[in-house]
C-alpha cells in the first residue's frame, strides 16, 4: 500500500487531503487527530517546529510504512503587519511558522525519497509568497511563504535527474468557514474548495512528470 504524510491534517486543507488519498486507497500518515471512523490514517500530535521531534517523527512512520510515496506539508500562520508594523521577532515568528515546520519534515522525508528513487513533496504557497504587491501589509508572513518556493526548487535542483519533485500550491482564497467569516462580503464563488485543492494536489502526485513546480490557481 501507498503512503502519504500529511502535517496539519485536522485543519481544512488538511482533512480533505487525507479523505482523498485515504479513497485512493494510501495509507495516511499525519499530524493531527481524527476520529476513529477514518480507516487508514494514522495520526499524532508532533512540535513540528521542533527539528528532532519532527525528524523523529519521520523515522517512525519510514520504518513501519517502508516508503513514503508523497507528503502535503499543510501547517503555517497567518500574520498582518506592513513594513513597519513588522520587526525582526515578527519575521522569526513566521518563518517558524512557515518554513521550519515545513523543512523539518521535508529535509528527511526528501532524504528518503533519494534513497528510494521517487517521490513527492507538495507545500502550501500563497500569492503573498508569490509576488511583493500581495506582500503589501503582509510583510512577515509574505518573506516568510516566498522562502517555499526557493526550498522547493532546491529540492528539485538536488534531485535533477530522479524522480523526486517538490511543488509549491498557491491558492487564490481557500473556502473555509473562518475565511468566510472574516470577509463576509466576498464573491465565495471564485475560491477554492479544500476538496478540490485536494484533487489537484493528488492529480500531481500521481503524475508529477513534466509539470510546472509552481501551481497557481
Amino acid at each position: 500500500m501507498k503512503t502519504a504524510i500529511v502535517t496539519g491534517a485536522a485543519g481544512n486543507l488538511g482533512k480533505a487531503v487525507v479523505r482523498k488519498f485515504l479513497a485512493e486507497g494510501f495509507s495516511v500518515c499525519g499530524t493531527g487527530l481524527l476520529p476513529a471512523a477514518w480507516t487508514g490514517y494514522e495520526g499524532n500530535q508532533v512540535d513540528l517546529s521542533d527539528e528532532t521531534a519532527s525528524g523523529d517523527w519521520v523515522s517512525s512512520v519510514i520504518k513501519k510504512q517502508g516508503t513514503v510515496e508523497t507528503a502535503i506539508l499543510t501547517v503555517g500562520g497567518f500574520a498582518m503587519g506592513d513594513i513597519e508594523g513588522t520587526g525582526t521577532k515578527d519575521i522569526a515568528d513566521q518563518i517558524r511558522l512557515n518554513l521550519e515546520t515545513a523543512y523539518n519534515v521535508a529535509r528527511p522525508l526528501f532524504l528518503q525519497m533519494l534513497k528510494q528513487g521517487r517521490g513527492t513533496i507538495f507545500f502550501i504557497g500563497s500569492q503573498a509568497g508569490l509576488d511583493e504587491k500581495k506582500s503589501k501589509g503582509v510583510v512577515a508572513y509574505g518573506l516568510a511563504k516566498s522562502l517555499l518556493f526557493r526550498l522547493a526548487g532546491l529540492i528539485n535542483e538536488e534531485a535533477a535527474g530522479r524522480e523526486v519533485r517538490a511543488f509549491v500550491l498557491v491558492p487564490f482564497i481557500i473556502d473555509t468557514p473562518q475565511n468566510r467569516a472574516s470577509m463576509p462580503g466576498a464573491d465565495f464563488s471564485t475560491w477554492q474548495t479544500p476538496a478540490f485543492l485536494a484533487e489537484t494536489i493528488f492529480s500531481y502526485a500521481m503524475a508529477p512528470g513534466g509539470k510546472e513546480p509552481v501551481i497557481v490557481i
